[in-house]
């Protein structure tokens, strides 16, 4: 397994008194799986995938990625972590307006020194950015910035994908091209891909599902 967690819970203090938000949790995801977590708003989704991403810490637990516990990293260990085995992708491109299309893509793999031209140059053909390459992110479309985002995540190679409803700003016809691609191309990558999305139509489309509610995988 790549992604093990085990018994992991999760609660934020609140004026009216702790909340909890995941409830033990088990869940375990092979090596260029894809997975699909869905549920409905508020039953723990998204803070699962900040936990599996090291930017947030579990209350209990344990969660193993590449035979590392990183519950029991420190700030340091999990920036390092973030940096050289997890990819995150999220509604929000978070991409770096100064830099062009090329050096964005490059910037994290450089970062984490796993840059690979090739491989690179196979993202964005993949993706249809090649003639987009000297562009800058105000100059491109959502749907546009969206694979930039996911070549820049997959251009290191990650061995986890972590996203958080990838697509939710993109409309019906381009989000089901960019998923597809994002599966194919996570495959490709030997990335596991765990997928946030309220859409059983995506979620169909990823190699398992996952159903949160109240905190507590019931599918």
């Amino acid at each position: 397994m790549l992604l093990t967690l085990s018994n992991v819970s999760k609660s934020y203090r609140t004026a009216e008194g702790p909340i909890a938000v995941l409830r033990g949790i088990d869940l375990s995801v092979d090596a260029a799986q894809s997975v699909a977590l869905t549920g409905e708003s508020g039953s723990g989704k998204s803070t699962l995938l900040h936990l599996a991403g090291g930017l947030d810490r579990a209350d209990t637990g344990s969660i193993i990625v590449n035979g590392e516990d990183i519950t029991a990293l420190d700030e340091a260990g999990r920036a390092g972590y973030r940096r050289k085995t997890v990819g995150l992708v999220f509604q929000q491109f978070n991409l770096i307006p100064s830099l062009s299309v090329a050096d964005n893509i490059a910037f994290h793999a450089k970062l984490a020194d796993r840059y690979d031209a090739d491989w690179a140059r196979e993202l964005t053909d993949t993706l249809g950015l090649s003639t987009l390459l000297n562009r800058y992110p105000e100059q491109l479309s959502g749907g546009q910035q969206q694979r930039v985002a996911i070549a820049r995540t997959l251009a290191a190679r990650p061995a986890l994908v972590l996203a958080d409803e990838p697509t939710g700003n993109l409309d019906e016809t381009t989000s089901e091209v960019v998923l597809d691609l994002m599966i194919s191309l996570s495959r490709s990558a030997g990335s596991a891909l765990l997928l946030v999305t309220h859409s059983s139509r995506m979620a169909s489309k990823l190699d398992r599902q996952v159903v949160l509610r109240g905190g507590k995988i019931v599918a």
